[in-house]
């Protein structure tokens, strides 16, 4: 197993992320609990000695499982992850009451690593409203040791992860990003990166496979990757990538069976970055597959001739990532921060934005086509 420094301790490189789990009848909610036990045995016994979980995951029953699960095993030989859930608004006014659920839920007396659950455009105002007290609770929580090292995750835009760097960056000692080969760019991942660096905060990565996307390739992708690397498997191709950014310490992988785990724990028994050829090659296959997304450079000439008043470059960017994913998150949690009149349903087809649009994007029959997505 690859270790990497942090503070003293050696993390491993791969981490157990516990979002998807093996289940019993492919309901989410219920977990198996068997098969998971079969499965942290397996990563413990292989090195791996981080292990994520979160309060809404299956449902509630995540951290539940794995208390349980990592209980059998002494508690300086794993490093425990949760976050508290500020995805959903209404949890805002309870972090105290949430905190101690979940070392309950957990049966530990402290977290290893606690995060601000997905910093976004929908509750970043909430984040950083002083009232509900959470940044002030969770420094108490550390001050008194339930909680070593603090940090936050992200799913929100860059300018979204300024401003909360700008408020508590100084406090933060980690940051989950999405990072990927294909949100390099499609996300701005790679400028992400350069933020957090620039607050010398290092990198815990989430969605390595983007939800399993990159596990498999078309065949002739394959094949050139099979030609520069014959003993690679794809999905390795998307690890190599990430032990290739420097800042990157832990890799979350939420796997969902034995075999998934065995694979990846052989792909991270050795660290073996990429070659300038290599990951040129890589990303040149990620600008491929977003062949067919909306061309837009953001220059906004388009926003000065809308009547509405619309941030088009920001929702041409939300129907990328919607359309691509085919639905998702992503796109509605960042809107549900956005006025309706606002949304692209405001749009009036009156194609003012499209005469001085350099790339000559169809602007009106995006925003309609994305209004339609969104209804669905």
């Amino acid at each position: 197993m690859v270790y990497r420094d942090f503070q003293g301790m050696r993390l491993s490189a791969l981490g157990l992320g516990a979002m998807r789990l093996p289940v019993v009848n492919g309901n989410d909610a219920e977990i198996d609990s068997a098969a998971t036990e079969e499965m942290v045995a397996c990563a413990m016994e292989q090195g791996i000695n981080y292990y994520d979980t979160a309060w809404g995951y299956h449902n509630g029953n995540s951290e539940l499982v794995m208390g349980k699960t990592l209980a059998k095993y002494p508690r300086d030989s794993f490093y425990l992850a949760t976050k508290f859930p500020g995805y959903d608004l209404s949890n805002m006014p309870k972090v105290e009451e949430i905190f101690e659920k979940q070392l309950e839920k957990c049966g530990v007396d402290y977290f290893d690593f606690y995060l601000f659950h997905n910093v976004c455009e929908m509750n970043i105002d909430a984040y950083l409203d002083e009232k509900y007290g959470i940044y002030a609770y969770l420094m108490e929580q550390k001050k008194n040791g339930r909680i070593k090292h603090l940090g936050f995750s992200a799913h929100g835009s860059y300018d979204v992860m300024k401003r909360f760097l700008e408020a508590y960056g100084k406090d933060m000692e980690f940051c989950q990003i999405q990072l990927n080969y294909l949100d390099w760019s499609f996300q701005d991942a790679k400028g992400k990166v350069e933020l957090l660096e620039s607050y010398h905060i290092p990198v815990w990565v989430m969605e390595p496979l983007r939800g399993g996307r990159l596990a498999k390739l078309a065949e002739k992708e394959e094949t050139v990757l099979k030609g520069l690397r014959p003993e690679e498997g794809i999905p390795a191709w998307a690890f190599r990538f990430l032990q290739s950014i420097p800042g990157v310490v832990v890799t979350l992988s939420g796997m969902s069976d034995l075999e998934q785990l065995k694979e990846n724990i052989r792909t991270f028994e050795t660290e073996k970055p990429l070659s300038k050829e290599e990951m040129d090659t890589l990303l040149s296959i990620a600008d491929g597959m977003l062949n067919g997304t909306l061309p837009c450079t953001a220059c906004r000439y388009c926003t000065s001739h809308c009547p509405q008043g619309l941030d088009i470059p920001m929702l041409l960017n939300l129907y990328n990532e919607h359309s691509f994913t085919g639905g998702g998150f992503i796109a509605p949690m960042a809107l549900s921060a956005v006025p309706q009149e606002k949304h692209p349903s405001a749009c009036v087809g009156c194609r003012s934005c499209e005469k001085v649009c350099p790339q000559q994007i169809k602007i009106s029959e995006a925003m309609s086509n994305f209004s339609e997505k969104l209804k669905g």
